[in-house]
Order: structure tokens, then C-alpha cells, then sequence
């Protein structure tokens, strides 16, 4: 059973997220909370699998709750919601650690899914959607480089899969992009992963972007 802390400053969304994840055997809604203050003081009482987080809430925003959580209770996952799919604060919350976004006009079939894929430790983002908000609110250097060198030890094919995971392709088309199988896709991106010192996806996007590897200019879809 996945243990479910959720956060939002608005009592309707709060219940009704709940009732959405309720009545699902998988999960079990262990606390409500108001505030970002309130979501770590319960995260710390409660030690929930993961924490549907508000991003924008008083007293402390989410992502601030998000940075506190990631530091102190790396298990407790943070799946961000926000009003706008489009929105600098998600991009911040995924930075301090949040493991995935979702707006707040998603179907029920897409939370539960979310709240899934969150708890197993990948990144609940679309791949072309982080893409477009990462390459919105993340200022790359002035001059990208136009033949960059592989950073951290890298490998040539780490590199160039790097390059298109930040470019929005999914595993699957990275893997028909480079004639390879899907599993070799998955070492290399570990790989990428460990050589980075980035948690997952939305990290690796970011550092891209940070680093000059990709302009928003060059992204797809």
C-alpha cells in the first residue's frame, strides 16, 4: 500500500484528490495539509511514500517544503501540482527534488498513475513537457557551445544520449533514434545519471539547459 500526504491550501482540492485515491486499494490517504509548514511538520509524523504537493501555498510554498523533504526525508516523495502546466515554480520544485508535476486539470486516471510512477522513483513529468518548461525558465549560458566536450567522464555515447533525453525524446525513441535496444537506453542513462550527480530525468533536463548542451532553440516537439 502507497502511503499518501497531500498538500494544498485549498480544502476542496484537498478532498478531492483524496477521494480520488481513496477508494483505490493501492493507496492510503494518511494525512491532509494546509500549508508547506504543515506538509513537512506531517511528512516527519506521518513518513508517507509519497506528498502531493501544492506549489504555490502559504506560510511555506512547496517549494521550499519540497527542498526540506528531499533534504531531510529523501523516502517521503514529492509529486508537485500546479495550476499552470507552464509555470517557473515547477521547474524550482523539481530542482529542490520534487520526483514529478502534474497540472491540477488532470484526470483521475493520470494522479493515480502519477502517484505510481513517483513511488517507484522515476520522474512523473511527459518528457516533451519538461523540455518546454525547463527550456522556458532555465537561463543557458549566453553561448552554448557548439561542439561541447563530455563533462564528469562522460562517454561520446553517453553524451549524445544526454543531448536527446534533453531534447524531449522518451527512452523508447532515443532507442530508435540510435538503433539500439531500450535496456541499453536505461544503463547509459544511469550512467548519465551517476557521472551528473542528478537524481533523475527532470535533473539531468535541467543541468542540460544549465550547461549550454542544449538551447531552448533546439528542442523538439
Amino acid at each position: 500500500m502507497i502511503r499518501v500526504l497531500i498538500a494544498d491550501d485549498q480544502p476542496l482540492v484537498r478532498r478531492g484528490l483524496a477521494l480520488i485515491l481513496a477508494p483505490d486499494p493501492a493507496f492510503e490517504v494518511v494525512g491532509e495539509a494546509e500549508d508547506g509548514a504543515r506538509a513537512v511538520a506531517l511528512a516527519h509524523e506521518l513518513r508517507p511514500d509519497v506528498v502531493v504537493m501544492d506549489i504555490r501555498m502559504p506560510v511555506l510554498d512547496g517549494v521550499r517544503a519540497t527542498e526540506e523533504l528531499a533534504r531531510a526525508l529523501p523516502e517521503s516523495r514529492v509529486l508537485a501540482l500546479s495550476t499552470f502546466d507552464m509555470d517557473e515554480y515547477v521547474v524550482a520544485a523539481l530542482r529542490a527534488g520534487a520526483y514529478g508535476f502534474l497540472p491540477k486539470d488532470i484526470s483521475p486516471e493520470e494522479l493515480i498513475a502519477a502517484v505510481h510512477t513517483v513511488h517507484t522513483g522515476e520522474a512523473a513529468v511527459a518528457p516533451r513537457l519538461l523540455t518546454r518548461l525547463i527550456s522556458t525558465y532555465v537561463r543557458s549560458p549566453a553561448r552554448p557551445r557548439s561542439a561541447p566536450t563530455a563533462p564528469d567522464g562522460l562517454t561520446p555515447r553517453e553524451l549524445e544520449i544526454w543531448q536527446l533525453l534533453a531534447s524531449g525524446l522518451d527512452n523508447a525513441e532515443i532507442a530508435g533514434s540510435l538503433e539500439i535496444s531500450v535496456s541499453t537506453v536505461k544503463n547509459h542513462i544511469t550512467g548519465v545519471f551517476t557521472k551528473l550527480g542528478v537524481r533523475d530525468r527532470a535533473q539531468a533536463v535541467i543541468a542540460a539547459y544549465e550547461s549550454g548542451l542544449v538551447a531552448a532553440g533546439r528542442r523538439s516537439g
